[in-house]
């Protein structure tokens, strides 16, 4: 049985910020044209031994909303991932406990298993 660890409200919030705005982001960044700058769309040979051809269209670049949004979010997600990252809790823990700590926490929002 993995081991349970007291973590702190504040530090719970804050990976669960973190989770909650990179899905959020990676749910954004996919509905954003394929580069931020403008760019030329290309076609690629096909691949030995298929019929697979990678091509991608003209890319209009980013808009001003949303290279802000991608700024916004980049901002967002280093902030939580320092609160996470250096929050006052890690000190408290030592040697193998402070690797098995941090991975619990990246998990703590899973259901437990039965």
């Amino acid at each position: 049985m993995p081991k349970t660890f007291p973590f702190p409200q504040d530090l719970l919030d804050a990976q669960a910020a973190l989770r909650e705005t990179r899905a959020a982001y990676e749910e954004y960044a996919k509905t954003l044209p394929w580069s931020a700058e403008p760019m030329p769309g290309w076609e690629s040979d096909k691949q030995l031994h298929s019929n697979y051809i990678s091509a991608k269209p003209d890319s209009p670049g980013y808009t001003e909303e949303q290279a802000a949004e991608v700024a916004r979010f980049r901002a967002r997600l280093l902030e939580l991932s320092i609160a996470v990252s250096t929050h006052l809790y890690w000190a408290a823990l030592s040697g193998e406990d402070v690797v098995a700590a941090r991975m619990a926490l990246k998990h703590v929002h899973e259901p437990a298993e039965a």
